[in-house]
């Protein structure tokens, strides 16, 4: 049995399947609940029950704080048709940026330069963010390091990051040589406004060099989390297939899902390589000559996103189509650099 919910400001309806938490429904559907430890302790989420029934397994911490008359939605369970107020997070700037001590869970090596890191939040606190946004490191000496977040909204039990290594980079040396598993580090997020515009019915085009499909992951992760029935394609280009870090991922992307197509494309091609190459972008104009119905989301190194963007302008495509992520590196700010 499923019952609806109702958030009495904005009348946003959603869908609570039985035995589901009210937050879980609300991720999944992609409506923008405030939530910080989803176990609750912290009271973030805390709602007014204007009507209807919520029960829990057990009582959260948090409820004895909240209040009569309130609710917890990361923890209750739906027993009833619901009517909820609370302040809804709808665009990047209505998530809290916050200050958080993490553990580094684990570090794999995935190709010769990129690692996969994942990030443990302390145990009362998860990190409400958009697909597609990054955090920054927050070093001693008060430099920052920003990375992209790798995974989706709903699956953020770790802190998923990929992590290239950069020539005479100081952070990504120690990350590559130094680094060991439970170090803690500070972060910020989250950051950025490059994000997934869910309520566009237009096809989905996603353009990555190097380490920029760190975000393109997280947005077709939530695209498909979503139910989105529009075409999605994705474009990875990168110097050689030992730079495709994750080539198995697209490929169940593709076998899972019929509306999801992908093109590997390689600048330095090996002798054996049978696929697409050259630059990615070009890749893209080949197969779509005519952009002005579709919506592109492209990360990378700078040359790559701005020979895109002034390709695809001139392809039709308008600016507000358009979402880039830029991965600019400056000495005392950012190791966020694609390949």
């Amino acid at each position: 049995m499923s019952f609806t919910v109702t958030l009495s400001g904005s009348g946003h309806r959603f869908e609570v399947d039985d035995n589901e938490t009210i937050l879980d429904a609300a991720i999944r559907q992609n409506v923008g609940l405030p939530y910080g430890c989803r176990n609750g302790r912290c009271g973030a989420c805390t709602a007014d029950l204007v009507s209807g029934e919520v029960t829990y397994y057990g009582a959260p911490p948090a409820l004895d704080d909240a209040g009569e008359g309130k609710c917890l939605p990361c923890q209750g369970i739906a027993a009833s048709d619901l009517v909820l107020g609370v302040r809804e997070a709808e665009t990047t700037a209505d998530l809290e940026v916050r200050m958080l001590p993490v553990r580094v869970h684990a570090v794999d090596h995935l190709s010769h330069d990129v690692v996969r890191m994942q990030l443990k939040l302390p145990e009362n606190q998860r990190l409400q963010f958009m697909a597609g946004q990054y955090l920054d490191f927050l070093l001693p000496d008060g430099r920052k390091r920003a990375f992209s977040i790798a995974n989706a909204p709903h699956d953020d039990e770790f802190i998923e990051l990929h992590i290239r290594h950069v020539d005479g980079g100081e952070f990504t040396d120690w990350v590559f040589n130094k680094m060991h598993e439970r170090a803690i580090l500070r972060i910020q997020a989250p950051l950025g406004s490059f994000v997934l515009d869910e309520e566009s019915d237009r096809p989905m085009i996603f353009m990555g060099g190097g380490t920029g499909f760190a975000p393109l992951k997280g947005q077709i992760e939530q695209a498909f989390r979503a139910k989105l029935k529009q075409p999605i394609h994705l474009y990875w280009g990168v110097r050689s297939k030992r730079d495709l870090y994750l080539p198995d991922l697209p490929e169940q992307w593709v076998r899972a899902h019929a509306n999801f197509s992908f093109v590997p494309v390689l600048s330095e091609p090996d002798e054996d390589w049978q696929g697409r190459t050259g630059w990615v972008h070009e890749a893209v104009m080949a197969d779509f000559p005519d952009l002005s119905t579709y919506d592109l989301y492209m990360a990378g190194p700078p040359p790559m996103v701005n020979a895109g963007r002034d390709a695809f302008r001139a392809a039709g495509m308008p600016d507000a189509h358009m979402h880039y992520d830029s991965f600019e590196y400056a000495e005392d700010t950012r190791d966020k650099v694609g390949d």
